[in-house]
């Protein structure tokens, strides 16, 4: 089976409602993460919409990304999905992909549904940490651990504001590599989110 519905959410402590399912961006391990600034929503301070969206200079990296990734990977061989795919990686886990690659032979057109994929990924990358979290170092680092555990064989995070890329495999020992470094996607592919903005001459660069 490739695919599976997304679980109903339960009330919460923090609101005598239910928190719409609308400002769940993931569930890890039965619990619901939100999107970052919910709070504002549930107030009335602000919409479901001003909340959801990515910033400009994570859209740019993930643009970026999906350029070297579509003219470096056959779209005969790999699917290339973004816009927070959504993961089932058992009952009390769904999670989602800013990019996930997936070899076509594992993952036929045909086998996909409309519910999420509950196979993993050959390869997914993530830009910054977008949902409510005490600790987003704790976060990423939990998320990382159940990618790896289901089965996704590298995962890569880029983080804007130190200007750093973590690299998770479940071989070896995470590396931390400055930005501006070539890192490798898939074999022969790489990619430098620090020399690209410092060629379009971005001030973040």
């Amino acid at each position: 089976m490739i695919a599976t519905k997304e679980p109903k959410l339960r009330r919460t402590k923090k609101s005598k409602k239910a928190i719409p399912n609308s400002l769940i961006a993931e569930i890890m391990d039965g619990k619901p993460i939100y999107y970052k600034g919910y709070g504002a929503v549930l107030s009335g301070e602000k919409t479901i919409e001003d909340i959801m969206g990515a910033s400009g200079l994570q859209g740019i990296i993930i643009q970026y990304l999906l350029r070297i990734l579509y003219r470096g990977l056959h779209e005969k061989h790999f699917h290339v999905f973004t816009n927070e795919q959504g993961l089932h990686l058992d009952k009390k886990n769904n999670l989602a992909a800013d990019i996930a690659i997936y070899n076509v032979e594992n993952l036929p057109v045909k086998a996909i549904g409309k519910h999420y994929l509950a196979i993993p990924p050959k390869l997914q990358i993530e830009v910054d940490v977008n949902i409510e979290a005490d600790d987003s170092n704790l976060y990423y680092t939990q998320k990382t651990q159940r990618l790896l555990a289901f089965g996704v064989e590298k995962v890569i995070w880029i983080f804007s504001e130190s200007k750093t890329v973590v690299v998770a495999t479940p071989q070896a020992n995470w590396q931390v590599i400055d930005w501006c470094q070539d890192i490798e996607i898939l074999e022969g592919l790489t990619f430098s989110v620090g020399k690209y903005l410092k060629e379009e001459g971005s001030e973040f660069a």
